[in-house]
């Protein structure tokens, strides 16, 4: 291949890749994605997908996107369904972010804006229920690799037998999430407090709370 053919082939790569990136810009609908605390607005472009925020996090509660995830692929995020972030003191996975990806202003849990819970399907919720050891069996079989993985276990064992508050109990957040009573019956509430974290959607087996990530509690519930 001789400079002039290079060049010529060179052009048409080019115009392949623009071509294919305004075809994915055009078709690729992003998915929302929960991130690690501390997220930025653009964390998707500041991600370099180093996987140190994986390695450090104490409850292996952070993943990396596969490639069904297209132009996300090998971020960092939590998926809840099978761990949400409970919000280390010293945040390790902040410190660890070389990119700025995750703000290293982020100090304490009120700097935390991951999201905020929602309640899908209220009449699901075992808030007026007793737990019994096969509701949470998926929970326990869950492996634990240090102390405070086998403490967020604890929390769940010790509700078996007991009416749930499985969410209210593993919040990490003062008063983000609890009871109030209608009708003499516990209704879970879901307050400006909350961050967005994700435990309450992880420990709820009964699959009623859900987090809606990059909102916050003015977004969902207004004033």
């Amino acid at each position: 291949m001789n400079r002039r053919e290079f060049g010529i082939f060179s052009l048409i790569a080019i115009g392949g890749a623009v071509g294919g990136g305004m075809v994915i810009n055009k078709f690729y609908e992003p998915k929302s994605h929960l991130r690690p605390p501390g997220g930025v607005e653009n964390f998707e472009s500041l991600c370099i997908k180093c996987g140190q925020c994986v390695q450090v996090c104490p409850y292996h509660s952070i993943n990396l996107l596969g490639f069904d995830d297209g132009i996300n692929l090998a971020t960092a995020y939590i998926d809840p369904n099978k761990r949400g972030c409970y919000l280390c003191d010293l945040f390790p996975c902040i410190l660890a972010c070389p990119s700025g990806a995750l703000d290293h202003n982020t100090n304490s849990i009120k700097d935390i804006k991951m999201g905020v819970a929602i309640i899908k399907d209220i009449d699901r919720c075992y808030a007026n229920k007793k737990i019994s050891k096969s509701d949470v069996s998926s929970l326990l079989e869950r492996k634990t690799y240090n102390q405070r993985e086998y403490d967020a276990k604890q929390i769940i064992e010790d509700n078996i037998d007991k009416t749930c508050s499985l969410c209210v109990s593993s919040c990490l957040v003062d008063n983000a999430i609890n009871f109030i009573k209608i009708n003499d019956k516990n209704i879970v509430n879901i307050s400006p407090n909350c961050v967005g974290c994700g435990v309450c959607q992880e420990v709820c087996f009964a699959n009623v709370i859900e987090i809606l990530p990059n909102k916050s509690y003015k977004d969902i519930y207004g004033d």
